[in-house]
């Protein structure tokens, strides 16, 4: 497949390792109040991989979340921050280690990496981590029509995508309907942050597979244009990958960083259970 990858800049980004915020009773779908761990911080017990459903926690992401503490670095941290990107920690006890880019989440505007088990018990909020940003201005040069975003070159190329008839045939663990996405719809750009695949409806989540997503699964979304914003087209594909855990709030569930885009039927999913980043991330 040819690109443009040659041209693509490499960056560098940095951030930090956020306290975790708390913001009182989170209140669920069903009404009742909850108190629970959710965004920011070192969570050591769940990592890219895992469950992202099966666990106590609302907004949960996975690993280490960074972020920057002003408003316009902060934007380019999110924006040109992708999927496989290099993570380096440059300060504190673990400083040298390297991990790697599994996501971004809006709202909150943190940056999700991973790093083994044995680093993360070295680190600590406020250690200070550099990325090297590299993916954003991808582009396909055989099908102008697909947007890419928000993933390295490198992870790309390795996630065993096929061409078929003038269509992009992509491993994906479930296709998701248009009608079960919410919260982040209506975002200006589809290249920061996530938006939710709604999960109160536990047949739905059942019939698609919901129940039984991961962090890091590469998920397909019919009648999703991500383009140029997040909103509603028929015929239109995007492809994307869990980012942050389950919700109990209304309108929210598991976080979806899109990676291709095209208004036009031109991406096909291919299911396949083991389609996740940790399947490509290391080879």
């Amino acid at each position: 497949m040819k690109t443009n990858r040659e041209q693509v800049v490499k960056i560098s980004l940095q951030g930090e390792i956020r306290q975790p915020i708390f913001m009182g009773y989170k209140i669920s779908a069903e009404g009742y109040p909850e108190i629970l761990p959710g965004t920011c911080g070192i969570t050591y017990n769940f990592k890219v991989g895992d469950s992202c459903m099966e666990l106590a926690g609302d907004h949960v992401e996975p690993g280490v979340s960074i972020y920057h503490p002003k408003d316009v670095e902060s934007n380019a941290l999110m924006h040109l921050a992708c999927i496989g990107n290099e993570a380096k920690i440059i300060s504190g006890d673990a400083k040298g280690k390297k991990g790697y880019v599994t996501g971004k989440h809006g709202g909150i505007e943190n940056v999700i990496l991973d790093f083994p088990k044995d680093i993360l018990e070295d680190m600590a909020i406020g250690d200070k981590i550099q990325i090297k940003g590299y993916g954003q201005g991808l582009r396909l040069l055989d099908y102008p029509e697909i947007h890419v975003m928000n993933i390295d070159p490198d992870l790309f190329e390795k996630l065993e995508i096929k061409e078929e008839d003038r269509k992009l045939q992509v491993p994906v663990v479930t296709k998701i309907p248009a009608y079960l996405m919410g919260s982040g719809i209506g975002t200006f750009s589809g290249s920061t942050g996530d938006y939710d695949i709604m999960t109160a409806d536990k047949e739905k989540n059942k019939e698609f597979g919901i129940d039984k997503l991961r962090f890091g699964d590469i998920v397909l979304l019919e009648d999703c244009d991500n383009t140029f914003g997040r909103g509603y087209l028929k015929g239109s594909v995007s492809v994307g990958v869990i980012v942050h855990s389950n919700c109990i709030k209304s309108g929210h569930g598991p976080g979806v960083v899109t990676i291709l885009s095209s208004k036009k039927t031109v991406i096909e999913g291919i299911v396949r259970e083991d389609a996740n980043i940790t399947k490509y991330i290391n080879k």
